[in-house]
């Protein structure tokens, strides 16, 4: 598929000034160049072009808002002055497996600020002697180059970032799931139920105690009215 045809594709109906990534990989530049990337793209924040047989950056939009870009597994060989001048904030670039050969042709990067992360993995410049010593003296701005810092020590993956953050997501969704307080109050209510009823209970043992204990205390009052009535008798039969 043609690169322009595939920006058509991607934007999905959008205005392109309301995109902020686009993703043209394994797309077919047109002679090796650009095509269907304007300046209307004003948004763009992350853009990727890897394996689409770029051999030249020269009508590359100007992308001010840009951060990352991915060349990888292009036919790149120079001209990188371009990226300083048409996207001055890039912090990540990617030229792995392009036709970068010397230090001279990286140099032009120096221009770039706030570039932090560089790759030039599968490049030939890496078979230089002191390859990593040379591009951080030459581009000082930059703290990783090919995911190592020069102490090698690797890049943080975003992605790890991106994890971390689900994972706190995943916590808040646990607490709603543990359920609004009212269930819980309806079953402290449950229980206090239980125990009303067993005080119920015990006040209607203690109900039919008193009962019983009044029945008895009539009956013994009936066995002292008779045993006092016979008494009686008893002294009418002597006088």
């Amino acid at each position: 598929m043609k690169m322009k045809k595939r920006i058509n594709l991607e934007l999905r109906n959008r205005a392109p000034e309301k995109v902020t990534e686009l993703v043209l990989d394994n797309c077919r530049s047109s002679n090796g160049e650009i095509e269907g990337l304007n300046d209307s793209f004003k948004e763009l924040k992350f853009l990727s072009m890897a394996n689409v047989e770029l051999t030249s950056l020269a009508k590359l939009p100007t992308l001010s808002k840009l951060r990352k870009l991915e060349l990888s597994d292009n036919i790149i060989s120079g001209g990188l002055e371009v990226l300083a001048e048409r996207c001055p904030n890039l912090t990540y670039l990617n030229l792995s497996g392009n036709k970068i050969k010397d230090l001279g042709t990286v140099e032009a990067l120096q221009n770039l600020k706030n570039l932090k992360s560089l790759d030039l993995f599968n490049c030939e410049i890496t078979s230089l002697e002191d390859y990593r010593d040379s591009i951080f003296e030459l581009l000082q701005q930059i703290t990783y180059l090919d995911g190592f810092d020069q102490e090698d020590n690797e890049a943080p993956d975003s992605e790890d970032d991106d994890d971390e953050e689900g994972d706190e997501d995943d916590d808040d969704e646990d607490e709603d799931e543990a359920g609004p307080p009212g269930e819980y109050e309806e079953e402290d209510d449950e229980d206090d139920g239980g125990s009303d009823l067993g005080e119920g209970e015990e006040e209607e043992e203690v109900g039919l105690s008193y009962l019983m204990k009044e029945e008895i205390q009539d009956e013994d009052d009936d066995d002292d009215y008779v045993e006092e009535g016979g008494d009686e008798e008893e002294e009418g039969k002597s006088l």
